[in-house]
């Protein structure tokens, strides 16, 4: 898991609106840089399977929800990159299993329900010590993939952009944002729009992820904000605002956007442009960072 396929186009993105305000706006398709390992799971995976086979470790260990994005893609980069691979999944199990847990079986992970009550615990000392008590030895990845190695292989996402003002990606733990604020330029601005209601604390957590890397900062802390108005009531919520706005946006672009993180951020964008928060002439990239993949898109999926 060293380099991409090929290196994905930007797509220009056409609005009576960015004309009116003179503004670019291109999306970086990332959903379409694999697969079944897409977005910005390839990314956050690439560098702690890489550990995993530093170490020795044989099997994967991760934790997600029923419709989790990043449970599809560790399962598929398991079976691809010959590990084994179990998913703590929050919620009780059901008698038929949904699409994405499906898959995630089919590519051999074994699934291992858990109440919501305890899976509050999923970073404690002692429940990952009962873990391993219970399976053995493991590399554990956290939920989405946001730790240390997940954040360095974010650093990458821009690799080869070229030149804009702003980079726009949506954000749950805020680990690809933090990837990403340390590959900026020093004219250059990253903006995180929080999936999450109450996402303020978003900005602490990037400040963390950052620090961790132990880099020189090659971007000062004023070089990104977090807009915490476009969470549409919570975390996989929405409101038929948002659904006309994505199905508008889908029509118009033949670009697919997931309802819980990647909309938000694009009604965001087309908003912000609306109240002349850019300003003219200036170029706007869109990181697209997938969850698209379910053979059921009216159903929720996580990062």
């Amino acid at each position: 898991m060293s380099t991409l396929p090929e290196p994905l186009p930007l797509i220009e993105l056409n609005d009576p609106l960015f004309t009116q305000y003179g503004v670019e706006l291109f999306l970086y398709p990332l959903y379409l840089n694999h697969p079944t390992i897409s977005g910005n799971k390839w990314f956050k995976l690439k560098y702690n399977l890489q550990e995993a086979k530093k170490l020795g470790q044989k099997t994967i260990l991760t934790f997600g929800g029923a419709w989790s994005n990043h449970i599809y893609a560790t399962a598929a980069a398991c079976k691809e990159f010959g590990f084994s691979s179990i998913g703590i999944i929050r919620g009780e199990p059901t008698p038929e299993l949904n699409s994405v847990l499906t898959f995630a079986e089919n590519c051999g992970m074994q699934l291992h329900f858990i109440d919501r009550t305890s899976y509050k615990n999923k970073e404690s000392q002692v429940f990952i010590r009962n873990l391993h008590q219970q399976f053995g030895e493991f590399y554990l990845v956290p939920e989405g993939g946001s730790n240390f190695p997940g954040v360095k292989g974010c650093m990458e996402i821009m690799n080869n952009i070229g030149d804009f003002n702003y980079v726009c990606c949506s954000c749950g733990t805020g680990a690809t944002l933090a990837g990403i604020t340390l590959s900026l330029k020093p004219d250059q601005k990253a903006i995180g729009f929080s999936a999450l209601k109450g996402g303020e604390f978003l900005k602490e957590e990037v400040n963390r992820f950052r620090k961790e890397q132990k880099l020189e900062m090659k971007s000062a802390e004023e070089q990104f904000i977090i807009q915490t108005n476009y969470h549409f009531g919570g975390y996989a919520k929405s409101t038929s605002e948002l659904i006309d706005f994505v199905k508008h946006f889908e029509r118009q672009h033949t670009i697919p956007l997931d309802r819980v993180y990647t909309s938000k951020m694009m009604f965001g964008i087309y908003d912000l442009i609306g109240k002349g928060f850019f300003q003219k002439g200036e170029k706007i990239i869109a990181v697209h960072t997938g969850g698209v993949h379910t053979s059921n898109p009216g159903k929720e999926i996580n990062q």
